[in-house]
């Protein structure tokens, strides 16, 4: 997709702006090949599976119905007891 940045309001300099400032900040944590080296998860694949056993599995049982505020209630638990070290 091409823009015409000679009629830019600004927008693409503040995009651009906020992208910078971000990679500044973050800079220190992007070490993604240290974290590899060092084994560390680098990708939404363990939140995923942690998705799938806190919340699918839980969730979607045979005949199972439920409301937001108690769903809410038990993940909260949930998490606490699935957390390693608690």
């Amino acid at each position: 997709m091409e823009h015409d940045l000679s009629k830019d309001d600004g927008t693409h300099h503040k995009v651009l702006q906020t992208s910078i400032t971000y990679f500044q900040n973050n800079f220190k944590r992007m070490d993604y090949a240290n974290y590899v080296k060092m084994k560390y998860p680098i990708g939404s694949g363990v939140t995923e599976a942690a998705c799938k056993v806190m919340v699918k599995q839980r969730l979607c049982g045979s005949g199972m119905k439920w409301i937001i505020p108690n769903t809410e209630n038990m993940f909260l638990l949930r998490g606490l007891v699935l957390t390693e070290g608690r």
